[in-house]
């Protein structure tokens, strides 16, 4: 039941994407991830945009299919301009769309990425889901954008996704001058690398992604520990 729910949840934000596809645009957060490694679910869709006249468009759009604007506690926001609409499926569960507006400002560290950054670094690429067949094409976030992002963060999510698109770094040495720019680097791969290597972390991805090989998993942790040099 819970899977169905899901799944209900990931179609509704396909179909959500497909109604805003015209608009500008970029996918950040675990829709991004997806298209760098193998799918998860995720609870919202985070997108940024660089201006007041393109939410406008796009909470017009929203507006029209059903969704409404979430007026959340100070504790729930985004740092800076940041907006959700929300959306009920039904049985008190929900689809939410984070709209991030000229930047997006990471909640642990104060660390700000602006927009024109974010642009500059994504282009249009296959959306994936983890239970649909449909996939989408859409201006998403590079992958080593995204990994300097969710490695400055390092939430316990974040560093998942670290993990598990890791292998996919084309280039680790902007990677790791992109982080050393903003914070401090060693802090950062020293705090993911904890986590990968507890012990509750494997039974974790195991958890999100079913069986984990071994030697897949010892591969990604490799990728990982290479960030250290």
């Amino acid at each position: 039941m819970i899977k169905d729910l899901f799944s209900l949840r990931e179609e509704e934000i396909f179909n959500t994407l497909r109604e805003l596809k015209d608009c500008d645009f970029v996918i950040i957060g675990g829709y991004a991830a997806n298209a760098y490694a193998l799918p998860r679910f995720s609870v919202d869709c985070d997108i940024v945009i660089k201006d007041d006249n393109e939410l406008k468009r796009i909470e017009k759009i929203l507006r029209k299919i059903g969704y409404k604007k979430e007026h959340l506690p100070k504790k729930a926001q985004y740092p800076g301009s940041f907006s959700r609409y929300g959306k009920n499926l039904g049985n008190n569960f929900a689809v939410s769309i984070d709209i991030l507006i000229r930047a997006v400002t990471d909640r642990m560290t104060s660390v700000a990425f602006a927009a024109d950054w974010i642009f500059a670094n994504s282009k249009p690429r296959v959306l994936k889901g983890k239970t649909l067949i449909e996939e989408l094409k859409l201006r998403i976030i590079d992958v080593d954008a995204l990994l300097v992002m969710k490695i400055i963060s390092c939430r316990p999510t974040d560093i998942r996704d670290v993990f598990m698109m890791i292998p996919a770094a084309n280039d680790k040495e902007w990677i790791k001058s992109e982080i050393a720019r903003r914070y401090d680097l060693k802090d950062r791969i020293t705090k993911a690398i904890d986590k990968v290597t507890s012990k509750q972390f494997k039974d974790g991805l195991s958890g999100v992604y079913g069986g984990f090989d071994i030697k897949v998993f010892e591969k990604h942790k490799k990728a990982l520990f290479a960030m250290q040099s």
